[in-house]
């Protein structure tokens, strides 16, 4: 199993990918490979190598946050765990979209046990399905009825998040902040022309699985009748 572990640029003595035990000592106690990267873009392209992220939050703890933002923003579907001191709980929050937290005098087995269980967790959560759409995050691949869809990225990302909240109705300012993220500053006419996009690759036998509630956004319904309107 590899974790990487993202340490503030303070922390950050080590070069890429050498072991992570100056950084976090109890990490050394455990049978993992570690491998230790500055908490900056350069960690997006590194956690392909993961099973999970380990960020390091004890220093420096808006960086952590904005790190924890970027990872969710940019659909890395790798765990993210948080290690703080105690006194930083109450500024985590769910806009953090980690996987799991530690606090940093939690000992090895506390460590270890976390690690086993958030990894087991992202493997059996790879698959997504409903209304005939299945979904890999792991594989980054999508299939109606068992045919694979040709998908862009954006694409792929916005079926995922309908699918993962069948019969929920989000609005299309909901749908730029969450598939697009925060950063986006584009209008909410291309979550028309994606949805739209999307409809022609599902077919007329799949286009109704995504509805329009009026005045309101769009939602994924599974039990929706698949003849074409």
């Amino acid at each position: 199993m590899a974790l990487l572990l993202l340490v503030s640029n303070k922390s950050a003595k080590n070069a890429p990918n050498q072991p992570a035990e100056p950084a976090l000592p109890v990490l050394e106690l455990l049978p993992y490979e570690v491998l230790l990267v500055p908490a900056d873009t350069q960690a997006l392209t590194e956690s392909a190598k993961a099973d999970l992220v380990i960020l390091d939050g004890r220093e420096d703890l808006t960086s952590a946050r904005m790190m924890a933002r970027l990872f969710s923003s940019s659909g890395i579907t790798v765990p993210l765990m948080l290690v703080a001191a105690e006194t930083a709980l109450a500024t985590i929050s769910a806009e953090w979209a980690l996987a799991d937290f530690v606090v940093d005098s939690a000992g090895p087995a506390e460590f270890d046990a976390r690690i086993r269980l958030l990894v087991a967790a992202s493997a059996n959560d790879s698959l997504i399905s409903a209304g005939g759409i299945t979904i890999d995050d792991a594989a980054y691949s999508a299939t109606k009825d068992d045919e694979p869809l040709d998908l862009t990225y954006t694409e792929f990302e916005l079926l995922k998040y309908l699918v993962q909240h069948p019969g929920r109705v989000f609005s299309r300012e909901h749908l730029l902040a969450d598939v697009w993220g925060y950063d986006y500053y584009g209008g909410t006419r291309t979550v028309d022309v994606h949805i739209s996009r999307l409809r022609a690759k599902l077919g007329p036998d799949h286009e109704a699985l995504i509805g329009t509630v009026r005045n309101v956004g769009y939602r994924f319904s599974p039990d929706a009748s698949r003849a074409k309107d």
